[in-house]
C-alpha cells in the first residue's frame, strides 16, 4: 500500500488515518519517549497505517500518579477519536479498537482496562514493566526524598488490579530475548489465569528499544570500509528485529488477511 504519511495533531493526539481503515490502534509509548510518539515510534506506527490501521498515538509526561495518567490519555484518545469522526476523516463509527503499548505504555493500557469500562477488541503489550520507583529512575537511591515515594498504584497494587479487574479478554504479550527491563512473564501468568486461551505470549529477538528503531539506510563513504560493513550489518539486524515485531503485531491483529498477503 503506497500510503503517504501525514500525521494529524488533534485534541492532544497524533493521528494517521489511511483510506478505508479496518480498525483503530490507540498507541502509548515508553516513559521517557512518550512525549512525541509519532517521531520516536514513527517507523512502527507508519507500518501499521500502511496496512490499513488508523493510528491514534497519545503523548504523555510521566508522573508518579500512573492511574491519573491512564485516565488522562484515555480521555484524550476519546476526544481525538470523536474529532476524527465528526470531521469525516473516520467515516465508520463501528471500527474495532486495539490498544498497543510499549514499556510504561503497556502498563497504562492494562490500568485503563482495569480501572475503566470500555469496549476494546484487544490489547498488545510490548516490553511490559512494572518496576518500583527506585528501579525506574536512574540514581534514585542518591536522592533521599525519592526513596520514600512510590508510584500510584504501587507495583503490587497494579498486579492486583489486573488480577481482579482487567476486562479485555484478547491479549498479545511481546517480550524480547535481550531485555533486562521486561516483566512480561509476570503479567502473562496473571492473564493466562484470568482469560485462558485468549492470551498469546511471543518472545522475539531484540532489546527494550527495538520498537523505537528507525528503518535507515547506512550511507557509505567514497570507499567501502570495515566500519561501513559493520554499520550495515548492525542496521540490518535492527531492521530485521523491528520488521519481525511488525509482522507479529499484524498477524495477531488480522491472521487471515496477513497470511493472504504473504
Amino acid at each position: 500500500m503506497g500510503l503517504t504519511m501525514n500525521w494529524l495533531e488533534l485534541a492532544g493526539n497524533f493521528a494517521l488515518v489511511p483510506p478505508r481503515p479496518k480498525a483503530i490502534v490507540h498507541f502509548l509509548g515508553g516513559a521517557f519517549v512518550a512525549s512525541a510518539p509519532h517521531v520516536t515510534y514513527g517507523c512502527l506506527l507508519e507500518a501499521l497505517a500502511r496496512q490499513g490501521y488508523a493510528v491514534i498515538a497519545t503523548p504523555f509526561v510521566n508522573t508518579f500518579d500512573h492511574a491519573a495518567i491512564a485516565g488522562e490519555v484515555l480521555n484524550r484518545f476519546e476526544q481525538g477519536l470523536s474529532r476524527l469522526q465528526q470531521s469525516g476523516t473516520l467515516r465508520k463509527t463501528s471500527l474495532p479498537i486495539y490498544g498497543i503499548g510499549h514499556s510504561m505504555g503497556s502498563k497504562l493500557h492494562l490500568l485503563i482496562g482495569s480501572l475503566f469500562v470500555l469496549n476494546r477488541a484487544g490489547n498488545i503489550t510490548i516490553s511490559f514493566n512494572n518496576f518500583p520507583l527506585r528501579r525506574s529512575i536512574p540514581f534514585a537511591e542518591q536522592f533521599a526524598p525519592l526513596m520514600s515515594m512510590e508510584f500510584s498504584p504501587t507495583p503490587e497494587e497494579t498486579f492486583e488490579l489486573i488480577d481482579t479487574q482487567y476486562c479485555i479478554r484478547r491479549n498479545l504479550l511481546v517480550r524480547f530475548n535481550n531485555d533486562t527491563l521486561d516483566q512480561t512473564t509476570n503479567v502473562d501468568r496473571i492473564l493466562q489465569k484470568r482469560f485462558p486461551n485468549f492470551v498469546t505470549l511471543r518472545t522475539l529477538n531484540g532489546t527494550h528499544t527495538t520498537p523505537l528503531a528507525r528503518d535507515l539506510e547506512w550511507q557509505t563513504g567514497e570507499s567501502f570500509s570495515a566500519i561501513d560493513a559493520m554499520g550495515q550489518w548492525l542496521n540490518q539486524q535492527v531492521n530485521r528485529d523491528l520488521y519481525r515485531l511488525q509482522q507479529e503485531i499484524l498477524l495477531w491483529l488480522d491472521p487471515v488477511g496477513t497470511m493472504r498477503r504473504r
